[in-house]
């Protein structure tokens, strides 16, 4: 088994009255990904950067979640139904390799 980093990207921010849908939608994905979803994560807020000089461009990562599959072909089947992805948002897939 393989596992996966999950990061969220983009997507039209959530309207405070949408959070019991949201919550809900990601709940039913929670419930028919299974033992797939390792850890399902958390939103994330960016509070600075750390580099030996000129730091890489920020990028706006939304929140994560850790996924493990047999391959990257099945955690990407996993992902296609992610009601993150139905809202507008998109799924950056990274393997986590052994070293």
């Amino acid at each position: 088994m393989s596992k996966f980093l999950v990061t969220y990207h983009g997507g039209p921010p959530p309207d405070a009255s949408q959070m019991d849908e949201i919550k809900a939608a990601f709940g039913a994905w929670l419930q028919s990904a299974g033992k797939a979803v390792t850890d399902p994560g958390a939103p994330l807020r960016n509070v600075g950067q750390v580099a030996n000089g000129a730091p890489e461009a920020k990028v706006a990562i939304g929140g994560y979640s850790i996924v493990e599959a047999a391959d990257t072909k099945a955690a990407l089947a996993i992902l296609k139904s992610h009601p993150f992805v139905a809202r507008g948002g998109t799924l950056q897939v990274d393997e986590v390799l052994e070293i």
